[in-house]
Order: structure tokens, then C-alpha cells, then sequence
């Protein structure tokens, strides 16, 4: 059982990505940490100043999710890159492989009008582009995932050779959660590059068309649709009229997909699937389902959707110290043979993990299944408890939100879930709230400690209007439930709440 982690709000001096307890205090080994995919901000003002980039914020952090916050073993590869490869007024991106450095090559050439050019780097593809444009290919390296980890970084650094690792076992214990086909299963390097992979080849499988997005997403899935192919139709709140006038242009095969969360990040919402499927089958439209939020042990979407996609780096993995995606491709899709060939040349051996990412993310599924139920049970009694609570205002919650639909898509035996979103009453209290409550803080879910945030405030800083427009409130907090006792973290809540 995992103990809370907590960072005090009375000091920055916990804004890092150790815990702020040592072994001593709690009587086991702590997690691994120097590759971890989120970092600590403890206080709703510290997060703040991550999202204005305060230096007495930011110098303090030694690393962040990994596609926003460079790992110290990435900058320096970064760096040694540029020092060997690019001449003054130039910087270095480096990626994992050639096709990926292509891409963000003609990424930033279109988004700048600049010349770029491509170098090999110990055994990597190094972008070299200008000072000034180097913050579009960074956004190309945090939009589309196709990232290095910091463990292949190191391993360039200090020039050491990963141990082989047999991915196709991988491949088959990760098949085996969902009662999938292992060669339907391909690996990458983190969820955004597998929901990257699937939209690069409907978009050339449907080419002129845009995409449909159903519900509220999470953020880079929207900026994907947005700034690679032809653009997206966003439908926020799949029901009424809205959404039957979105079957309606389904069903003649407007778009080049569809795509939606089931449930959805961060309103916990689940769209019809089975209307939308039977849409997608009448138009030839691709449907893309993203499972991550509940996981597959809790749902069951493959006999809906073409194609699966879910973060490994969340509840599969459960520890926060490694990234990885998963792409499943559902055999009784129409375009199966198509899909089937294009991962398989885009996804050499049906992964693009690094060997120790593998390694890693091998060593901690071990543990999903009794996570899971451990999740599900304590996430369960802590959105009953907070829909109960006279301070709370509203829960988003899977058995709260459109619940019918997600009824449809449990399976047998699953559970709801351990993520969900609450607003206060008294909105002027959530900073107290948040800086008060005693468990780890930060924007990443489903690890196996607790995890909260003010989740529009970190995703959606920029556009606040936009997001509160969509039924996203300013002052939502989102909390991931992990295996600790629901008691325990009840009690936690309980001590925050009582000061609003």
C-alpha cells in the first residue's frame, strides 16, 4: 500500500519530484525518482507561477512532464547536441528517429518559413534550427510525443547499450488486460505519439477531410487536430440536437474520424458509443476511442471502435517514473488491413519504446490488476463522499456522469475508476482548499499514490474563457484516487474542507 505523499504548502522547498518524506518515516523503500513524469507543485500560487513562469518557481523544479519540462538528462543531451552539431544563433532538438525529425522539420519550416536542416547523433536525428525557432519545434516535441526519454538520453550520454528486451512479451502481457490479440498491440513512445501515430494515418487514409471531436478532450488532443491535417469540428457536449446533427454528417462520411474519450478528461463525461459507432459504420468513418481515463480494466470499447489508444504512462503503469502508448487495432474494423499496415511499418516489431522504458513499464504492470481494484474501491467512496459533502458544489464522476453511457461500455467486474473533478461552493476558498489538502500535487493521474490539481489552471492557463465556456470551471480541482485506504484520504479531505 502506497502512503500519501504530501508537499508542504508553507515552503517552496518541496517543488521537485522527491517526495517530502524519507524511508525513515514511512518503513519502506520509496519509489525511484530520477525518472519521474510529473513533478510537485504544492501551493495553487506555486502553480501559478509554473504557468507565468516565475523564476522563484521554476528554478526550483528538476523536472516536469517529460513533454513540457525538459529531464535534466534530455537538456544535457540537447545541449551536448548542439555544441557538436550547430553553429552560432542555431539550437538542437534531437529525436528518436529520422521520420520523426522530418516531420518536425517540415512542422517548423511551415509554421516559420525558415530553413532547418536534419544531422545524425549517436544513433539519434538531430533537428537543427535557429534561436528564434527553436520554441516551434519544442512544440512539435510536446504536441505529437515523439520524444527521447531520459533514459535513452543517458544511455547517449554515457554511451552504455541497453540490455535486449523481448517486446513481443510485452506486447502479450499488455494484450492480455483487454483479451486482445498481442499483434494488434503497438507500443510508442508515450500517448500523445500514439494518438499522433492514428491521426497521421487516418488523415492519409482520408485526405481533405477534418476531424470530429467529441466532448471535452484532453488538451494536445485537440492541438493536433488543430494544427496538423485539415483542422477539427468540435462538438463539446455530445447530446441533443447537437449531437444527432453530428450522427447525421457522420453517417455521410464527412470526416476523416472520430474521436472522443470514454470517459473524458476532465469532465469524466461518456459519449453514446454505440450510436456513434453505428454512425461511423454507416459513413466508413474511423472511430478512435481513448480508454486511458478508467483504463481497460474497467471498460470495454474494442467491438465499438477501430482503434484504440490509451497512456501507459497513467493507470498501466501506475508509478510515474516511465512514458509509453499503446495502440490497439480492433479486428472487426472495416479498415483493419489498412491500419494493420501502416503500424506495422510505422512501428518496427510493434514498438518504439527504448529497451530500458520497456523494461521498466514490464516491471510495473505486475501490479495493475490489484491497483486497479484498489483504485476503483477507495475512488468510489471519495466522490460519495465529496457529492455528499455541504462544501462541494458538483463531482464529475463516471457513476454520476452520463451514467448510462458508461454502464455501456463496463466490463464485467469493473469499476468506476479512480479520477474526478470537483468544484467548491465558495470558489474564493479553492486556493485555501488546495493548499491545505495533504496529498502530492501535481498535473499528472493514475499513479499509485494520490495525485491533485486545479486542472484548468495548469491545462488551460491561456484560454480560461474558452475552457469555462465549455463547462470546464477556472476553479475545478481534479483528483486521482490510488491505492491508498479511502479512510485515510477521506480524513485528508475532510481537514481541507473543514477550513471552507
Amino acid at each position: 500500500m502506497c502512503r500519501l505523499d504530501y508537499c508542504p504548502p508553507e515552503t517552496l522547498r518541496d517543488l521537485k519530484t522527491e517526495p517530502a518524506y524519507t524511508e525513515a518515516d514511512t518503513g519502506m523503500p520509496l519509489p525511484k525518482t530520477q525518472h519521474a513524469c510529473s513533478v510537485c507543485l504544492p501551493t495553487w500560487d506555486a502553480v501559478l507561477g509554473y504557468e507565468e513562469k516565475r523564476d522563484k518557481v521554476v528554478r526550483r523544479m528538476r523536472a516536469g512532464y517529460p513533454r513540457f519540462f525538459l529531464h535534466p538528462a534530455t537538456e544535457r543531451l540537447f545541449a551536448e547536441a548542439t555544441r557538436a552539431l550547430a553553429e552560432k544563433g542555431s539550437r538542437v532538438v534531437v529525436f528518436p528517429t529520422r521520420d520523426a525529425a522530418q516531420r518536425a522539420q517540415r512542422f517548423v519550416e511551415k509554421r516559420t518559413g525558415s530553413a532547418s536542416r536534419i544531422a545524425s547523433y549517436e544513433g539519434l536525428q538531430a533537428l537543427v534550427v535557429s534561436d528564434a525557432d527553436y520554441a516551434v519545434a519544442m512544440e512539435y516535441w510536446r504536441y505529437t510525443g515523439e520524444i527521447v526519454s531520459s533514459r535513452q538520453a543517458e544511455r547517449v550520454i554515457h554511451g552504455n547499450e541497453p540490455k535486449a528486451f523481448r517486446v513481443r512479451s510485452l506486447r502479450s502481457r499488455l494484450a492480455a488486460l483487454g483479451h486482445y490479440a498481442w499483434e494488434d498491440i503497438f507500443l510508442y513512445e508515450n500517448g500523445m505519439a500514439s494518438m499522433f501515430a492514428i491521426y497521421r494515418v487516418l488523415t492519409k487514409l482520408f485526405p481533405g477531410k477534418k476531424s470530429l471531436q467529441l466532448e471535452f478532450p484532453y488538451v494536445d488532443a485537440m492541438r493536433v487536430q488543430n494544427f496538423f491535417g485539415n483542422g477539427v469540428v468540435f462538438l463539446t457536449e455530445a447530446e441533443g440536437e447537437s449531437f444527432e446533427e453530428a450522427l447525421r454528417r457522420i453517417s455521410k462520411g464527412e470526416f476523416s474520424a472520430v474521436f472522443c474519450e470514454a470517459p473524458s478528461n476532465p469532465l469524466l463525461r461518456t459519449v453514446d458509443i454505440e450510436a456513434v459507432s453505428k454512425a461511423c459504420r454507416d459513413g466508413g468513418v474511423p472511430l478512435v476511442v481513448d480508454d486511458t481515463i478508467c483504463s481497460v480494466a474497467n471498460i470495454q470499447v474494442d467491438k465499438y471502435a477501430d482503434v484504440v489508444t490509451s497512456s501507459l504512462t497513467k493507470w498501466v503503469s501506475g508509478k510515474g517514473d516511465v512514458m509509453a502508448g499503446q495502440v490497439t487495432l480492433c479486428p472487426e474494423s472495416p479498415m483493419y488491413s489498412d491500419l494493420v499496415e501502416f503500424f506495422q511499418e510505422d512501428c518496427p516489431d510493434g514498438s518504439r519504446l527504448f529497451a530500458s522504458d520497456a523494461r521498466v513499464l514490464a516491471r510495473n504492470i505486475s501490479s495493475f490488476n490489484r491497483r486497479m481494484r484498489e483504485s476503483n474501491a477507495s475512488g468510489e467512496m471519495v466522490a460519495d463522499y465529496l457529492l455528499a459533502h455541504p462544501a462541494v458544489e458538483k463531482v464529475w464522476y463516471p457513476k454520476f456522469t452520463t451514467p448510462e453511457f458508461y454502464e455501456g461500455i463496463k466490463r464485467k467486474g469493473g469499476g468506476y475508476g479512480g479520477l474526478m473533478s470537483f468544484v467548491l461552493k465558495n470558489r474564493k476558498k479553492s486556493a485555501k482548499f488546495f493548499d491545505a489538502l495533504r496529498v502530492s500535487k501535481g498535473p499528472s493521474l493514475g499513479t499509485d499514490f494520490s495525485i491533485a490539481c486545479p486542472y484548468t489552471l495548469l491545462a488551460h492557463y491561456d484560454e480560461l474563457e474558452w475552457a469555462e465556456g465549455c463547462g470546464v470551471d477556472r476553479n475545478m480541482l481534479r483528483l486521482s484516487v490510488g491505492s491508498e485506504k479511502s479512510e485515510d484520504l477521506i480524513a485528508r479531505l475532510e481537514e481541507a474542507l473543514a477550513l471552507v
